[in-house]
């Protein structure tokens, strides 16, 4: 089994996650998404999420193509999940540049070696949580 994962907080899940999550099942064939931890969020988005992370959580888990998701480590940046779970390729979005910088180094010093597939973004002018968030009232989300 190809395991892949995919991470993010998944405030409000729009349009642009789902597709970021479709390209991510490609890259295998058990997609496992990662939610970021309510206490991981802040220093993520630099505001703290509308939905605490057993909804954003629940909202991960009910996507028919999702295989399986989990909350993340409690620790941020310290990827004891990717041990855990041991993917042969980790799907980035189009805007975790912070992530991939942190994670690379990382990766080598646990001796883990998948594949990272930066996903491109999907219409991010429409949908992207903080435009969702801020009230665009053009904006689809699910």
């Amino acid at each position: 089994m190809k395991k892949v994962m995919a991470f993010g907080t998944f405030d409000v899940v729009h349009e642009g996650h789902l597709h970021y999550l479709r390209e991510a099942k490609k890259l295998g064939d058990y997609l496992i998404v990662v939610v970021a931890r309510d206490r991981n969020s802040f220093g993520i988005k630099g505001r703290r999420p509308r939905h605490n992370e057993q909804i954003r959580l629940l909202g991960i888990k009910i996507i028919d193509f999702v295989d399986e998701a989990v909350l993340g480590d409690k620790e941020m940046r310290s990827w004891e999940i990717i041990q855990k779970y041991r993917p042969v390729a980790i799907a980035l979005g189009y805007d975790q540049w912070k992530t991939e910088v942190s994670l690379e180094k990382e990766l080598d010093r646990l001796g883990v070696h998948p594949l990272i597939v930066r996903i491109p973004p999907f219409m991010p002018e429409q949908f992207k949580a903080s435009r969702i968030l801020g009230g665009s009232k053009q904006s689809k989300t699910i």
